[in-house]
């Protein structure tokens, strides 16, 4: 074939080879380049699950954390407080807030930079219900913390099974005399209203400072260092609100707990105390109070985009408008130190 039918060839459509190159542009693709993937590489079967359960795992971690620290130390101090089990008594009042705000502060702290360290279901509600945490996950978490309230319980359980026996009077007695190391019941005094209100206002307090310290024009802690405000919070949540009902301000710290002790031996009792307490006291006013509280948040002083009431409406969208993101990353725990507020 001479050059020139060979051009032409190429350029009519009709023949052979023109075809043929028809095809090759057609089925042409670009390159796509390694940083353009959004897809995550994982090296093995077992980084694969484990990148599907990370979040929940860091919940479940976060709360044990957070009740070693919590009922070990009301265990230490009560306990202790035997001639029998201790020649003097380990701890004070003063003691179980320290070692509760040491156990959020701990629990979020290995928790945060992977699941925003809630360790709390009020919290994941909250955030869910004003800030667009998705819902989808909400499940996931909640069952993941009561199950690390749970299992941090039967540890300390375990740790201190003996002491409770002496206290209780035999070998496998269990009463409420020593449930309440582990759940919150309230004071004989109260009134069921004023149990609920107790929890509300406790909740609606700390859920309002887990919002401000997540807000970037709030005043929020330097990157890494909201677990420590958290520690101050609960700890002064603990030394003024904490007597009459024992501060619960968190389901899974109170309903996992709850339900290690029916299984060693409690009982119904734990849950049938003053007309299932457990349920509407240390559960639903915690998750009542975080919603007010998050309500009034962001009704009055957040202004970024993240949040149900700054959305944009139909002129504002027609426009293009819409408020600009103030939210930190991972709130409550708030950006690693590597990372900008």
């Amino acid at each position: 074939m001479s050059p020139r039918s060979s051009v032409a060839a190429a350029s009519d459509p009709g023949s052979s080879s023109g075809k043929e190159r028809e095809s090759r542009i057609e089925h042409y693709q670009e390159p796509v380049l390694y940083h353009e993937v959004n897809e995550i590489i994982h090296p093995n079967r077992w980084a694969r699950f484990r990148h599907t359960i990370r979040e929940p795992m860091a919940e479940f971690l976060g709360v044990a954390t957070l009740i070693v620290f919590g009922t070990g130390v009301v265990c230490q101090v009560i306990l202790s407080a035997n001639p029998e089990v201790a020649s003097f008594q380990r701890g004070s009042y003063l003691s179980i807030s320290f070692a509760w705000g040491v156990g959020t502060a701990m629990g979020v702290w290995v928790s945060g930079g992977i699941s925003g360290g809630h360790i709390n279901p009020a919290v994941t509600l909250a955030l869910a219900t004003f800030r667009g945490f998705p819902w989808k996950k909400v499940p996931g978490y909640i069952f993941a913390q009561l199950m690390g309230g749970l299992v941090g319980a039967a540890l300390v359980y375990a740790n201190y099974f003996h002491a409770i026996d002496i206290v209780e009077g035999g070998r496998g007695i269990r009463t409420l005399t020593t449930a309440g190391l582990f759940s919150t019941y309230a004071l004989d005094y109260m009134t069921n209203v004023s149990c609920f209100f107790s929890e509300f206002l406790a909740t609606a307090v700390l859920m309002i400072v887990v919002l401000a310290i997540g807000d970037r024009k709030n005043c929020p802690p330097p990157p890494g260092l909201a677990p420590l405000v958290l520690f101050l919070l609960i700890l002064g949540i603990g030394a003024s609100l904490g007597m009459q009902t024992g501060y619960a301000i968190n389901p899974a710290r109170d309903l996992g707990p709850r339900l290690l002790t029916a299984m060693v031996g409690y009982g119904k009792a734990v849950f049938t105390f003053r007309n299932q307490y457990w349920l509407w006291c240390p559960v639903i006013a915690p998750i009542c109070g975080a919603q007010v509280g998050a309500l009034f948040y962001d009704a009055f002083y957040f202004t970024g985009e993240e949040s149900i009431f700054n959305k944009p409406n139909a002129e504002a969208r027609r426009l293009h408008v819409h408020a600009e993101k103030q939210q930190r990353r991972h709130i409550p725990a708030g950006p690693g130190a590597d990372d900008a507020a």
